[in-house]
């Protein structure tokens, strides 16, 4: 099979070594200003972020060790190969990763809010605390509500004290239903 020459293979030629010339001249360049900076630092340590390890361990193992150590980088191949090594690592590493189990805690704002119900309405339980939170926008159960309150360290609706201070029932959301009308009310002069 003979191959013959044509004119486009010469000017594809020629442009691929133009390319390569272009190319060492920018490897050359980058190989000086390397050694500079490193004349520059002299024995300093140089502290990377994460994120500069990563991408400078990314293109060192493309490159390979061999070529790295002709290059003359700033670190040596063997630390940038460790880097790359540790970051492959950490990437499949799941230890440090939380696997939850079981249900999703409850949210602490509704925990708060069942709090805030059970000290304004001594006499409500769970049921009503339940409902009342329903009607805010929060669906749970009363088995819920019943474990937050135990959680919490408040006895259930039965066994809180009934009495509650004048300052709590004023305060009470049903006052104004209770609050006997003024008309109605018999005043008796000692």
């Amino acid at each position: 099979m003979n191959f013959l020459m044509q004119p486009w293979h010469l000017l594809v030629l020629a442009l691929a070594s133009w390319l390569n010339r272009e190319q060492q001249q920018a490897i050359e360049y980058l190989q000086v200003e390397n050694r500079v900076l490193r004349e520059r630092l002299g024995k300093k340590r140089i502290l990377l972020t994460d994120d500069q390890r990563r991408r400078l361990a990314v293109k060192a193992k493309m490159l390979g060790r061999k070529l790295l150590s002709e290059i003359g980088t700033i670190f040596t191949p063997d630390t940038i190969l460790r880097w790359h090594r540790e970051l492959i690592a950490r990437k499949w590493d799941y230890s440090s990763k939380e696997q939850r189990v079981g249900r999703p805690r409850i949210r602490q704002e509704i925990v708060e809010h069942i709090l805030q119900f059970s000290k304004e309405n001594p006499t409500w339980g769970a049921d009503r605390i339940q409902g009342a939170l329903a009607n805010v926008g929060y669906h749970i159960t009363d088995t819920t509500v019943r474990n937050v309150l135990k959680a919490n360290g408040i006895e259930p609706a039965p066994d809180r004290p009934a009495s509650m201070s004048w300052q709590t029932f004023l305060k009470a959301p049903y006052r104004k239903k209770t609050q006997p009308n003024a008309k109605h009310c018999k005043l008796r002069h000692l």
